[in-house]
């Protein structure tokens, strides 16, 4: 890969769909390029090994006949269920689809037998690098649908963790696209139970028998289901522009369910495998680890729980300081600092991430604090882009970023484990906490949120 890598991170939508982009190979191929809602875009193309992204990227948009925003808007990326990768646009798809084996042995801890296995497809998606602030600015529908498209299969597939109240209007938005503006006395609510997983994530759809589903119903908020959705549905105001009439433009719902999803915190990141340690349980202090996402976007970085779907932190640039450790020093490992306090005492706190993509993490976080230091911002330098080489650590130039109230719940930390952050850092970003504890770390209680599972 030329010594640098796209924007590489955990597979989601992918996991539909195990399918190759190339039928041939030779001086012309037959590529298949997948979109957000799976139907798939066939390019002939000549001399496929030497095709940059840049050069591919401009056949789909020709060929589905998008104005010039869709450029900056999406981009292509080689995505399977072990591994996902965001393509600059000098990268050469066919070459690095012929490197995916070393590709998932340097970031995967997938068995040799799934390494083997494995193929990418190719996918053209949202770009991580687009700010939310521009979609609303987009007026062309096609490219209003795909980002919908793949929102919508974000939600569904509990990629974005959402609360009830969210995946139900999120899912009448999808009601109102689908089926039109709620009609009163319309046999709705069959519509509604016949697709319902369409319209809702696979965990709310679920129809539970006996006393067990008794029991935990009990505490469920009321009209959760399709009775929920419904209830959503019927509130669905007609959006200025709108017209209820068949083929009318859906443009305004498009882009009502995204200022939807905008609302949510890890809406357009790109999306990594890792562990965090559990607290120690029981009389024999067993503890391990818990497998977590690690959502990172132009405005943050919130870390999800895998299994339970709940985010655990969530903390914006300015809120936190980070750094990676890399194999060659010992465990691959991302540290995330950030100011708290402990029963009324301010502490420093440290998350400890294991992870083989906690490089590629570091670099983007990097990258996107970089992007948002500039309006406008320019793309990056062929040697300096959103996973090119190591990531500057923080304060190591003598620059610092602003701090701010940290959110999410504390997490044990101990004195010995900030010793192995590389370089080390000979002041703390938070100086109110050296005043007290001479630079060691607080060991921090874990919270409830970090117990369970």
């Amino acid at each position: 890969m030329d010594g640098t890598e796209g924007n590489a991170g955990q597979p989601g939508p992918a996991e539909r769909s195990h399918r190759s982009s190339v039928s041939s190979v030779g001086t012309r191929a037959d590529v298949l390029v997948y979109l957000a809602d799976d139907t798939v875009l066939p390019l002939a193309v000549d001399n496929l090994p030497s095709l940059s992204a840049h050069e591919l990227h401009r056949a789909v948009r020709e060929v589905l006949q998008l104005p010039d925003i869709a450029l900056d808007v999406f981009a292509l990326w080689l995505v399977s269920p072990l591994l996902e990768v965001q393509l600059k646009p000098r990268h050469r798809p066919y070459k690095l689809g012929r490197q995916w084996p070393e590709l998932l042995l340097r970031f995967t801890d997938a068995p040799d037998d799934d390494v083997a296995a494995d193929e990418p497809s190719l996918q053209f998606r949202r770009n991580v690098f687009f700010p939310k602030r521009r979609e609303l600015q987009i007026h062309d529908e096609e490219v209003l649908r795909l980002l919908y498209e793949e929102a919508k299969g974000n939600v569904l597939a509990a990629r974005y963790p959402c609360d009830v109240e969210d995946c139900e209007a999120l899912g009448a938005l999808v009601c109102r696209v689908q089926l039109g503006p709620y009609q009163p006395g319309q046999p709705t609510a069959c519509a509604l139970r016949e697709k319902l997983d369409s319209f809702l994530p696979a965990h709310l759809c679920k129809r539970g028998h006996g006393l067990f589903a008794a029991l935990r119903g009990r505490g469920a908020k009321a009209g959760t289901g399709e009775q929920g959705l419904l209830s959503a549905y019927c509130q669905v105001k007609e959006v200025a522009g709108s017209d209820s009439e068949p083929g009318a433009s859906l443009s305004p719902h498009y882009r009502a369910y995204l200022l939807k999803s905008h609302e949510l915190p890890f809406y357009g990141c790109a999306f990594f495998h890792g562990e965090v340690d559990k607290p120690a349980q029981g009389f024999l202090h067993r503890g391990g680890r818990k497998p977590v996402d690690v959502a990172i976007s132009l405005e943050g970085v919130h870390v999800i729980d895998s299994r339970e779907k709940h985010v655990l932190l969530g903390l914006r640039f300015q809120e936190l300081s980070w750094d990676h450790t890399s194999p060659e020093e010992e465990e691959s490992v991302l540290w995330l600092e950030f100011d708290g306090d402990n029963e009324g005492t301010p502490v420093n706190k440290l998350l400890k991430i294991y992870s083989k993509q906690a490089e590629l993490m570091s670099s983007l976080i990097e990258y996107c604090i970089e992007l948002n230091q500039t309006s406008e911002p320019a793309a990056p330098p062929e040697n300096a882009g959103p996973m090119a080489g190591r990531a500057r650590v923080p304060g190591s130039d003598g620059s610092r970023l602003q701090r701010g109230g940290s959110r999410g719940p504390p997490f044990p930390v101990t004195g010995q484990q900030i010793k192995r952050v590389k370089p080390k850092r000979t002041t703390s970003f938070f100086s109110r906490q050296l005043s007290t504890s001479q630079g060691s770390y607080t060991v921090v209680q874990p919270s409830d949120s970090l117990e369970q599972g």
